[in-house]
Formats: structure tokens, sequence, C-alpha cells
């Protein structure tokens, strides 16, 4: 800012300047746009500030030692050049070097013009160094406001996000324990000394490869998957008869196929344990942008507003992990007209 406003000011400067001092004014703005070429470069690479320093009162008093030779009266250049320079060190160098340089530079110009005519150029030098120097002071303050503000929002941003994952987490946990141990425990219960210890040790080995398979979380990679492959894989398994109808099945990310083989793992898993009957129907669509999948039977069917809030298999296997991801599960069923779960992906 010094630099490309001293070099306006000394070309229009120059045009006072008498015809047969014209040597002297170009000499004087050469000096200029040298200091400002130095001035750039300090402001562009942050070095040489001490040179830039020299140069702008090599500036100030060479132009007040000799304005009164090129137009003097009323100074108007040493005048512009001295505050300019006086102003932009208050910006530029602590109190302890840009006052007593102020003050040097005050006197150089008040000896050219003559101590008793200097009062109007101390009080106008005074006013302009303290509200810049009070105007840099309080650009400081506030942008140090600023940044701690940022970073203070930045903690809580990045708390919130850990709280969230924790929370996912969490539930992520409770659901696989859902779908694994806890049903096993719960069928040993159901069935007493009638359980065949070949068909428990059988969920329990499939128990404990999908909680140790998934200790680490769901995968950091999100790259689109087959969602018709990661279906069948989950039908193919199950000992159900799985009536399939597949229509435009599009690829999705990992966490949305993980979420959706899940839930409909979870009700197949609950046609086969509470329903008493050996079908079920898939229906997996493309609509849109987004995927909607149905599971349903023919069994008796329940009140899905009956079901205690403990109970996670519907709440915590299907409809949060669906929530979890940006989708939405509904459970459709009545006392003997069977249940359909229809997942949607996205949300609206």
């Amino acid at each position: 800012m010094r630099g490309v406003g001293l070099l306006l000011t000394s070309v229009f400067g120059l045009l006072a300047v008498p015809d047969d001092l014209m040597p002297l004014g170009f000499a004087l703005l050469g000096l200029v746009v040298v200091g400002a070429v130095v001035d750039c470069w300090t402001g562009i690479s942050g070095r040489g500030a001490p040179l830039a320093l020299g140069f702008a009162v090599a500036r100030v008093v060479a132009i007040c030692a000799t304005q009164e030779w090129t137009g003097g009266q009323p100074h108007q250049w040493a005048l512009n050049v001295l505050t300019t320079t006086a102003i932009t060190l208050q910006w530029e160098w602590p109190p302890k070097v840009a006052v007593p340089v102020t003050a040097g530079l005050l006197a150089v110009d008040l000896a050219a013009v003559g101590f008793g005519e200097g009062g109007a150029i101390v009080l106008r030098l005074l006013a302009e160094c303290v509200l810049a120097r009070l105007a840099f002071v309080l650009l400081r303050w506030s942008s140090r406001r600023v940044d701690v503000l940022r970073d203070r929002r930045a903690d809580l941003e990045r708390a919130e996000a850990l709280t969230l994952e924790r929370h996912r987490r969490e539930r992520e946990y409770l659901a696989l324990l859902h779908d694994t141990a806890s049903a096993t425990f719960l069928l040993v219960a159901a069935n007493g000394r009638d359980t065949d210890p070949a068909q428990v040790a059988g969920y329990a080995r499939h128990d404990l490869a999908i909680l140790t398979g998934s200790a680490g979380g769901p995968t950091a990679q999100d790259s689109p998957v087959d969602l018709k492959a990661s279906l069948h894989a989950v039908v193919e398994r199950r000992p159900l008869t799985v009536e399939a109808e597949w229509r435009d099945v599009p690829l999705v990310p990992a966490s949305v196929a993980l979420a959706l083989v899940r839930a409909v793992r979870e009700a197949l898993v609950n046609i086969e344990r509470h329903t008493g009957v050996d079908t079920a129907a898939l229906s997996v669509r493309g609509e849109g942008d987004g995927v909607v999948v149905e599971v349903a039977d023919t069994g008796p069917g329940f009140r899905p507003d009956d079901v205690p809030h403990l109970r996670r298999g519907i709440r915590g296997s299907v409809v949060e992990r669906m929530t979890a991801v940006g989708g939405r599960a509904v459970v459709t069923s009545s006392p003997g007209a069977g249940t359909t779960v229809r997942l949607v992906w996205p949300d609206g």
C-alpha cells in the first residue's frame, strides 16, 4: 500500500516541479520507484522489512530536504509522502520502532518548512498516527477473536461428530448383538431341552464369524457396490424359500448396501423364527436415484405398536440402521394379515 500510494503521489508531485528542476524531480521519482519495488517485494515475500524501512526513511528525507527547490509552496508532495509513510509505519512496526522513526521524519519536515509554521503539520500527523495505530490494534484484536471463535466452533463440530459416530457405533453394536448372540440365546431359552445342540453350535459359529468380522466397524470406503449380488448372498444362505423379484437394481454406496443387507437378513430371520411359514417374498427395484426393498410374508402378523421399546429387532436392526444411512424403514403388519418390511433409500 505504501509503495503504490507514494508512487502515485510522486507522479502528481512531479507535475509541480519547475521545468528547470526536472532532473531533480525525476531523480526523486526514481528513488520512489525503487522504494515502491522494495515495499512490494517485502509485502509479497515477507522478508526485507528493515530494507523497506530504510527506503521509507530515505524517501521522506530526500523529498522534504529538496521541497524548497522542487515547487516549495505548499510542499504537498513532501507532506503527502510524510503522512503516508508515518501512517503505514504504525501498521508495519511496533511502537518502539514506529514512534521514534515518525518523530525523526516529522523533525526533518519541520526543519524544511520552519518550526514556526509546523503546528498544523504536527497536529495532523499526530491525529493520523494515533488513529492508524488504534485501527490496527482493533483489527488485530478482532481477527484474533475471530480465530478463537473459529477454533472453538471447529472443536465443537469435531466433538459433535465424534459423539454421533460413537452413538452410531453403539447402535450398530446393539443391532449386531440382537442379530447374532441374543437371537441364539432366545432360541435356546424358547426351546429348552428340545434345542438341537448341533443347530445351536451352527448358530454360534455363524454369530462369532459376524461379530469378529465386524469388530472394526463399517468400512471407511463408501464406493458403489452391487446391491443385487449382496442381497443374493443373503437369500441363498437362508433356509427359507425366498421368491425374489429384481427390477433395475442400482449400485449403491457400500454403507447403504451394508444397512440394506443387514435389515433384509433381520427381516428373514424374524420370518424364520416367529411366523411358522417357510416362504417369503423379496422385491428389489430402483426408483429414480434410489432403491426400494420389500420383504413380505404370509404369517400370522402382529401389531408393531405393541412391540416393547426394549426389543431391538425391528427398531435397532432395521429402522435405526436405515435412518443412519439416510434411508427409511416402514413395517406394516396386523394380526392375520402377514408382515411387510419396506426399506427405502434415500429417504424422500
